[in-house]
């Protein structure tokens, strides 16, 4: 039976117990296999790690990725009116245009890593509202930007690719940690888009205003006061994906901000999500170890849109074919399944 639409924030509050959970029967067979294929155990690293977490969430032995989907959420903020954006939102209409017509990074990396790419954009001429001065969304317009979120993931995908694009929303993403994690506001902060001394510094005196104005509220309360529609619609399609089973790669730090407020809700509601990279924005990594999750690469990459998530895709489908692929030694007819013959290098 299907979760969405949700018609109130607190129904955030009880879907841990609702969704579905890792198949650890099936995770123990893929684990099985993987100790019997033509290879010293764990010799292939991370690989194996990430194809037997493929297969507890697919509930099978030998996990596939047949159809993989890319989702680019598109969202504008009203905070942007305190100095914080080196260029003009009319930037993120712009590039999503330049994503429907095929000329982003985001696109030649789906392309290459065998992703179906949509951009999703979010009310773009109705910014929310500046949180220095109100919470950027009502209830209302979170519960909006997150059911259209998760009614954007397609049920037959067999992995999900989140992104997002929105000027300013560096500034929202460092907002959303720092109100999640605590710490000092600076550690959250990085550059964006460019932002030079100045600018960073009206980013982290917005974000210390809007963190006192809307100090003391829950986690989903600090999506709705200080996050934006991208970043609601990301939260909804996150938990869309686990409804369906879809393990999830998130892209970099303003996309893994993005989910943060369903960590705070409850960690196991991130449990499907991997993250494809390690941005060089420096909150990235603090909040990486908050959220407990390592990233599958790091290429010093800081672009978003997806691009780093797209990119860790050919990893994960390098993990399943060797999986899937390799003989085991008595398909191979090679000795050593008891005692490895074959020395790691």
């Amino acid at each position: 039976m299907s979760l969405f639409p949700l018609s109130a924030l607190s129904e955030l509050d009880v879907l841990a117990d609702k969704l579905p959970v890792f198949d650890h029967a099936a995770a123990d067979l893929a684990k099985s296999r993987q100790d019997q294929l033509t290879k010293p155990p764990g010799s292939l690293g991370r690989l194996e790690d990430l194809a037997i977490f493929m297969a507890g969430w697919q509930r099978r032995e030998r996990p596939h990725i047949r159809k993989a989907q890319a989702l680019v959420f598109a969202g504008n903020h009203g905070v942007c009116a305190q100095g914080v954006n080196p260029f003009p939102q009319s930037v993120t209409a712009q590039m999503v245009a330049n994503y429907e017509h095929g000329g982003a990074a985001i696109n030649q990396l789906c392309r290459a890593n065998g992703a179906e790419l949509s951009a999703v954009a979010l009310d773009l001429d109705t910014p929310t509202a500046d949180f220095t001065q109100a919470p950027a969304m009502t209830e209302a317009e979170t519960l909006d930007a997150l059911n259209r979120g998760a009614a954007a993931v397609d049920p037959e995908a067999d992995v999900l690719i989140l992104g997002e694009m929105g000027i300013g929303n560096s500034t929202i993403a460092a907002a959303l940690a720092a109100a999640l994690f605590g710490g000092e506001v600076g550690d959250w902060v990085g550059r964006g888009t460019g932002s030079d001394d100045a600018g960073v510094m009206r980013k982290i005196s917005a974000i210390s205003r809007g963190l006192e104005r809307h100090k003391g509220l829950s986690a989903k309360h600090i999506l709705a006061a200080l996050g934006g529609r991208e970043q609601a619609a990301i939260c909804g399609a996150v938990l869309a994906a686990r409804m369906y089973r879809i393990p999830v790669l998130l892209d970099g730090f303003i996309c893994t901000a993005s989910a943060a407020p369903l960590h705070g809700v409850d960690p196991a509601l991130l449990a499907h999500c991997l993250v494809g990279h390690v941005s060089v924005e420096p909150g990235h990594r603090k909040l990486l170890a908050a959220l407990d999750k390592q990233p599958i690469l790091n290429f010093d990459m800081r672009l978003g849109e997806g691009t780093g998530a797209a990119l860790s895709l050919g990893i994960l489908r390098s993990a399943l074919e060797c999986h899937n692929g390799m003989a085991t030694f008595a398909e191979a007819g090679v000795d050593g399944a008891e005692e490895p013959a074959v020395s790691a290098q």
